[in-house]
């Protein structure tokens, strides 16, 4: 087994810091540190770099250990080969990737139903109640889809946490470089290669993503698929520039 590296090492200490300390009620960390969509009052723009350290409040244990797990066994082995700089770097880039693609949505998701409402004359008084209370006329529903309403309130309240859009960075990155290594993966009784692994993974997620669902369980969940997805292409979009840059360097005329 690899040892730990001391990027990974600081990394998985800071997460270790910021989940103790998050479950002190007078911190009131979640409100401080998640992120919040862009256009709530209650974001800050430090929060796509803090919101990377954040996970689900006890007894929640499980987020933050599959996500610590998955940092020191994938983190390690690309550090030992990049160092930590250009480990760190890319990291935080696949943490950033993932609030951009998941803010994309939120974004979409927000101005598609607030266009919708504006087109059915909602006072702009309505709309602010609909997001801050979730009170809506049901009489609404006849010119604009319940899930959009929806859609539109969980986006604009949507509070979103974690390491795994860094961590899916990771997962690709790791793929990248050691397609045959054969992952060991709870619930499924044999090995597989990371080459199949990965894009499987990514192909569960770009469809509970659409659907709205949990990998684990009917209806959603609250899990950000899209920032899996987001740090996933950030990870193989860094991947492709750096190895076309080592190529140039190596090649001969």
């Amino acid at each position: 087994m690899m040892n730990i590296t001391p990027v990974v090492k600081q990394l998985i200490i800071l997460n270790i810091i910021f989940f103790i300390g998050s479950q002190l009620p007078s911190t009131h960390a979640y409100q401080l540190f998640s992120e919040f969509y862009i256009e709530n009052p209650s974001f800050k723009i430090w929060q796509p770099i803090t919101s990377m350290f954040m996970h689900a409040q006890l007894p929640n244990f499980t987020h933050i250990l599959f996500n610590m797990i998955a940092l020191f066994s994938f983190g390690s082995a690309l550090e030992h080969f990049w160092g930590g700089t250009k480990f760190l770097f890319f990291y935080i880039s696949c943490g950033l990737g993932a609030t951009l693609l998941n803010e994309g949505i939120h974004y979409y998701q927000y101005h598609h139903a607030l266009s919708l409402l504006q087109e059915a004359n909602v006072s702009q008084q309505n709309i602010v109640a609909m997001l801050t209370q979730g009170k809506y006329n049901t009489n609404l529903l006849n010119t604009v889809p319940l899930s959009t309403i929806e859609d539109m309130y969980m986006a604009y309240n949507s509070q979103t946490i974690g390491a795994s859009g860094a961590i899916y960075g990771l997962l690709v990155a790791f793929a990248f470089m050691f397609p045959m290594a054969e992952l060991g993966i709870m619930f499924i009784p044999i090995p597989i290669k990371a080459k199949y692994f990965v894009p499987g993974l990514l192909a569960v997620d770009l469809f509970l993503g659409f659907r709205g669902q949990s990998l684990f369980g009917a209806g959603s969940t609250g899990i950000a698929h899209f920032a899996h997805i987001g740090g996933a292409l950030t990870g193989y979009i860094l991947m492709l520039i750096w190895r076309n840059k080592r190529f140039k360097q190596n090649r001969w005329n």
